[in-house]
């Protein structure tokens, strides 16, 4: 399974990097106008159809759907939280990862997009972790925090968090929207893909050869020009010189920093995309990775700058950067793309397919 290469740093970083944008946004007063973002930030009004719209290339649609045997009926989870391992069943995980992931304002094309991605991310682990077991999950196919509201939550928690205004209008739409597309996932040489998806990317997606180790020919280099259109598309984050050299002690013990702060950050590479690559600290060649996660950034496509009394980190989108940006998605649908297109877009030469009868209903 060429994917399987890239799994074990794929899964860690979509528990730990992926911004859980759906459920941690508080209902905005007016849902079907208000676009929810990452981080509870403030929100504004989703881009409608404009001409000024950045141009996205139109994608073409999918293969003719076929049947696929590689569905399953439930997951097997390890619940990070309790230590246990749950059987949840297909359908509530696939629902609880659109409500975790994606606010319930969002387009339902790009609701049913997110739906069919971690659908099938979940398979490819599941059929992974037949061949490579992972002691670590203790005979499950993946771990989640579903009351830390991470990778799925179940729908007594998103009622919960939405309220009575919004919980049965919420969950009706991302009902409608996953329960349309339940019986289909994604697949590249007859098994599924690593679906891989992020909140918002730098105006680009990067290549998972770039972030991870091994590599997908599905997981390349996409446009995404409505992310730009993001709300905190671009933030600055900034740290003195004593808390950036507090920082890099412990990302690098024993690290010796030149005198001059200014020299901390040298010979930044950035890929095609824009996210670091490469970057020297105190002699040692980092990833843009590893800063992003030491200085707690939101990515890792960013410009380092020093003004004499401190670092400002100003980072472009939210996330990784691989795979289907989930605000990308939303910009998309509400240009009129289907999720068909959606899909075709960020996974090229991805298949969508049916997964057997019986996995889900109307298959």
């Amino acid at each position: 399974m060429k994917a399987g290469l890239i799994y074990i740093a794929l899964m860690t970083a979509l528990l730990i990097l992926i911004p859980v944008v759906g459920i941690l946004v508080n209902p905005p007063s007016t849902p079907a106008a208000a676009m929810a973002v990452p981080e509870s930030e403030p929100v504004q009004e989703p881009p409608a159809a404009v001409d000024a719209a950045p141009e996205i290339p139109v994608p073409e649609i999918m293969p003719a759907v076929q049947h696929s045997p590689n569905g399953v009926d439930s997951f097997l989870i390890y619940d990070m939280a309790s230590g246990e391992v749950e059987t949840v069943s297909l359908r509530d995980y696939v629902l609880g990862a659109v409500a975790s992931e994606m606010p319930a304002v969002f387009h339902p094309e790009a609701m049913k997009a997110q739906a069919v991605a971690a659908h099938t991310f979940a398979l490819h682990n599941h059929h992974v972790r037949r061949d490579i077991p992972d002691p670590a999950l203790h005979g499950a196919d993946f771990a989640a925090d579903p009351s830390g509201m991470r990778v799925y939550i179940t729908e007594e928690t998103a009622r919960e968090f939405w309220g009575e205004d919004y919980a049965d209008e919420f969950w009706a739409k991302i009902s409608a929207a996953a329960d349309s597309v339940l019986g289909y996932i994604l697949e590249y040489d007859d098994e599924p893909i690593a679906a891989a998806y992020h909140a918002i990317s730098a105006g680009r997606t990067e290549d998972a050869a770039n972030v991870w180790t091994g590599s997908a020919d599905y997981l390349v280099p996409a446009e995404s020009g409505g992310d730009f259109l993001a709300p905190d598309f671009e933030v600055t984050q900034h740290f003195t010189a004593e808390e950036a050299k507090h920082i890099l002690a412990n990302l690098l013990p024993g690290i010796s920093l030149p005198d001059d702060p200014a020299l901390w950050f040298s010979e930044i590479e950035h890929s095609p995309s824009g996210y670091v690559t490469a970057v020297t600290v105190g002699g040692e060649r980092l990833h843009g990775k590893d800063i992003r996660t030491a200085f707690g950034l939101r990515s890792h496509s960013m410009d380092i700058s020093y003004d004499g009394r401190g670092f400002g980190f100003t980072t472009y989108g939210h996330g990784h950067g691989v795979g289907l940006s989930q605000y990308g998605a939303d910009f998309m649908a509400r240009q009129g793309y289907t999720f068909e297109q959606i899909l075709a877009h960020y996974y090229p030469g991805a298949q969508l397919r049916a997964i057997s009868a019986g996995f889900a209903d109307g298959v």
